[in-house]
């Protein structure tokens, strides 16, 4: 029994450090990264809850789910992309100006808008 109680006193410590130093090192991150992260985080809860809801009640119009399904994973994948663009911490986009990034982005956006409502039919 000690050995159980052992490994979750190890396991609480490990994650407590790994906690403080998250904390600590994304309180040096800009406030416009931290924005795209909460949209992130809601595009992606989004098509969780999308998920759930039809796996509780089902999928009679499909295309409905499929669209709207899509378009949450399609806001959260172009959400990264824009965050790895502006994050200036980034080397990969070193010469990328941050409005080009937010125009292209919205380009990407309306684009996959007409997508998913041509899709829903």
């Amino acid at each position: 029994m000690d050995s159980v109680t052992n490994r979750i006193h190890d396991f609480k410590s490990n994650a407590s450090i790994i906690v403080k130093s998250f904390n600590s090192e994304y309180k040096k991150t800009p406030l416009r990264i931290k924005v795209i992260d909460a949209f992130i985080v809601y595009a992606l809860l989004t098509a969780a809850i999308q998920f759930l809801y039809m796996l509780c009640v089902g999928t009679f119009p499909f295309n409905s789910f499929l669209s709207g399904f899509f378009c949450s994973l399609g806001f959260f994948v172009l959400s990264v992309s824009l965050r790895m663009q502006v994050d200036p911490s980034s080397t990969e986009f070193k010469g990328l100006l941050p409005e080009r990034a937010y125009a292209d982005f919205v380009f990407c956006g309306c684009l996959l808008f007409l997508v998913v409502w041509n899709f829903m039919g």
